[in-house]
């Protein structure tokens, strides 16, 4: 019976005995959470910035790709810059048009570019292509395409 009351003072002894975190432990991971938590933030902000800027990107090059091409049909450019507000989906982007010669051809370079905004920062795309002036006509081996002489 001796020895019962030794163990059942033993067990009383260990039940007392509770594992803690010391202050130094605590104050540790306090510190790592300190600079872990700001550069996640830091992190998840620019992954964001990055998905919206792919975005409009992908949509402001829709939008250059159109005003070059309503451009090269209508052919409704003349050497003098020109620009406008387009819209895409519930965005407007501003874009310019502007034309110049193409060195030592007869061909022009039509250049659209459009610019957005991304979470407060300007940001642009610009999309160029060459096309004959619209006041003259492609030749094929000297003759007018209408095949004329």
């Amino acid at each position: 019976m001796a020895s019962d009351v030794k163990v059942s003072a033993k067990r009383r002894g260990a039940s007392r005995h509770i594992d803690a975190f010391t202050l130094a432990e605590v104050l540790a991971a306090m510190l790592f959470l300190a600079i872990v938590i700001p550069a996640a933030v830091e992190a998840m902000h620019v992954a964001s910035l990055a998905g919206e800027v792919a975005a409009r990107k992908g949509a402001a090059a829709r939008v250059a790709d159109r005003i070059l091409n309503e451009s090269i049909v209508t052919t409704n450019w003349n050497g003098a810059a020109q620009s406008g507000t387009a819209s895409e989906g519930a965005l407007n982007f501003q874009w310019t048009l502007t034309a110049q010669n193409w060195p030592q051809t007869s061909l022009e370079v039509l250049t659209a570019q459009v610019t957005f905004q991304a979470q407060g920062k300007s940001y642009s795309v610009a999309l160029s292509t060459l096309a004959n002036p619209p006041n003259q006509l492609p030749t094929v081996s000297g003759l007018p395409a209408s095949g004329l002489p």
